[in-house]
């Protein structure tokens, strides 16, 4: 990838293996508006400069505590069905708490396998998930609710 973050071939994607699929614009096409009614988000940005073949979805921070700067969602999905979520939250003293739900061919893992947080480690712990894309973001979206209420818990 280059230094400044941008995605050199932002049609196809290459594992760790050196597997690639098409990214699947038409499903990120889709999630994007999905994504876009939500009251959770700020703001929805596809094909970004920095992001060509990526969804960024930036959570608003009305439902963060002030020590979080950035919380955003990330999401590629490809031709092939496999895709990658990753979660960050960017906190004012530049730590991080990250985790990610992945389905590619790899070496670390089996091919559904989330990487958990705080640090999104891998390898990370072998899953299975949903094949239909709707269903696998309402689950992550019930998973991050669930963490988010916890800042809220006394």
């Amino acid at each position: 990838m280059p230094e400044d973050g941008s995605d050199s071939s932002p049609n196809v994607d290459t594992g760790p293996n050196g597997e690639s699929a098409p990214t699947d614009f038409d499903v990120l096409d889709r999630i994007q508006r999905y994504l876009h009614g939500s009251n959770r988000f700020e703001n929805v940005e596809y094909r970004s400069k920095n992001a060509p073949s990526s969804l960024v979805v930036e959570y608003d921070l009305g439902y963060f505590p002030t020590m979080i700067d950035r919380a955003y969602l990330q999401i590629r999905w490809f031709t092939n069905d496999d895709f990658s979520v990753h979660y960050s939250e960017q906190y004012e003293n530049d730590e991080r708490w990250e985790c990610r739900w992945d389905r590619h061919p790899n070496s670390h893992n089996v091919r559904d396998h989330f990487h958990p947080p705080p640090d999104a480690q891998t390898p990370g712990e072998d899953r299975s998930f949903p094949t239909d894309w709707r269903t696998l973001l309402t689950d992550v979206l019930n998973m991050l609710d669930g963490h988010i209420m916890g800042f809220w818990d006394s």
